[in-house]
């Protein structure tokens, strides 16, 4: 007789997360007219509203909120991103102004979220910025609540019997956070400044890291595209436990770049 079928703390099949397009579209739905209390700590157009480089920097120590259909609220703090400038930057997939499809989300106002495959199974989750075709990927996220439904999450996409994670790596990855937050395809083209169910916060208790607690290092995965793939375009807080792969002569060169300046 089968055995019965595991379920997250999210009330999902293992098996509901892998579904088709259209009926990922269907369960993605809802009500627009819906009435939504937002936090007065939500970030809005203005934030989005800045050059990628910029953007990529800003975003390290907000709060990545994904609020599921049963209302349990899922949080983050961003600790690592990755800017894709578009136009000749030939790491984005926006270079030379492409336009497609896929890439649509890239083009359209400052934070439109993007959201892609790689390798046909995982995502990876982007915010659009200022200038044509560029966005920002974010890498990794410090848990901050529903970590127990975060562990689930990803239980459900890994192999029966796997050790059990521990906290600083459940989205230690742009394919972790997406899966421990559990976004979607459809979260594509949608507006973190206006969605219902994903969003991002500036708390006012907390302190934005200054210039030197920042790492700049060359982007992850792109070594392909040459020159492009040194440019020093991923950023990450330093010394944090959850940051993806730490960048140890970034890290240095960054360092005594901060000390030349003191002098």
């Amino acid at each position: 007789m089968a055995g019965r079928k595991r379920k997250t703390a999210l009330g999902l099949n293992p098996t509901d997360l892998k579904v088709s397009p259209a009926k990922l579209n269907k369960q993605c739905e809802y009500p627009q007219s819906a009435e939504t209390e937002f936090s007065q700590h939500r970030l809005k157009e203005d934030f989005f509203n800045q050059p990628c480089i910029s953007l990529a920097k800003a975003l390290l120590g907000k709060e990545l909120v994904r609020r599921c259909a049963d209302g349990t609220e899922l949080r983050g703090r961003i600790v690592e991103t990755e800017a894709y400038l578009g136009g000749e930057d030939k790491a984005s997939h926006s270079a030379g102004g492409k336009r497609t499809q896929r890439n649509a989300a890239m083009f359209m106002e400052p934070g439109t979220i993007y959201v892609y495959p790689i390798y046909g199974i995982y995502l990876c989750m982007n915010v659009s910025s200022e200038g044509e075709g560029a966005a920002v990927l974010l890498r990794s996220l410090e848990p901050l609540r529903g970590q127990r439904a975060m562990r689930e999450l990803r239980a459900a996409r890994r192999k029966a019997g796997a050790r059990q994670l521990k906290e600083k790596e459940l989205c230690n990855g742009p394919s972790k956070l997406c899966q421990a937050l559990n976004i979607s395809r459809c979260f594509d083209r949608r507006d973190l400044a206006s969605d219902p169910d994903v969003w991002l916060e500036r708390q006012p208790s907390a302190t934005p890291p200054e210039p030197r607690d920042i790492v700049s290092a060359p982007r992850v995965g792109i070594e392909s595209h040459g020159e492009w793939a040194k440019k020093p375009w991923r950023f990450y807080l330093r010394g944090h436990p959850c940051v993806s792969v730490a960048n140890r002569e970034a890290e240095r060169r960054s360092g005594n770049a901060m000390n030349e300046s003191d002098v």
